[in-house]
């Protein structure tokens, strides 16, 4: 295990561990189910925000569409032609492109991908503690309940 005393200032990023999970409940975890992340801030102890390389595999959705409260996103496209799914339609993203949605703006987001070959984008976040998830058009939210979040149907009743 690497201390933040042994730590290296810099690494290539296929170093830092690539995971492949969700905590959506069911049934909501299936599209998300060939999103790999690695977690490239927490490489390095960052606490402020959130920096993550997401690699969709064909088929596969970044997450549930939805916003967040409390919580700036922004994503950066590295390879591939995902397209970004919002309130106001659907655009190709090509390599190059970013897209940013600020906190407490109800505009749903996710990004597909549609194509059949890989596709890897950097997503970058505030982490906030108060930070609700609205998930327009499923039963799904998340929720700050006795201090942690936790995912809801969309009247509050717990998963």
């Amino acid at each position: 295990m690497t201390t933040q005393s042994t730590r290296q200032a810099a690494v290539d990023a296929k170093q830092i561990e690539e995971k492949n999970s969700s905590s959506y409940p069911e049934p909501y975890r299936a599209a998300v189910a060939g999103r790999h992340f690695r977690r490239l801030g927490d490489a390095f102890g960052l606490k402020n925000f959130g920096v993550n390389l997401v690699r969709l595999v064909p088929g596969a959705w970044s997450s549930q569409r939805h916003w967040h409260t409390h919580e700036d996103e922004l994503v950066y496209v590295l390879e591939g032609t995902p397209t970004l799914i919002t309130d106001a339609g659907e655009q190709v993203l090509a390599p190059g492109m970013v897209a940013g949605f600020p906190a407490g703006k109800a505009d749903g987001h996710h990004l597909v991908n549609r194509t059949g070959t890989d596709v890897l984008f950097l997503a970058i976040g505030d982490r906030v503690d108060a930070d609700e998830c609205e998930y327009p058009g499923i039963d799904l939210a998340a929720r700050v309940i006795d201090g942690e979040n936790r995912f809801t149907h969309a009247d509050g009743t717990p998963y």
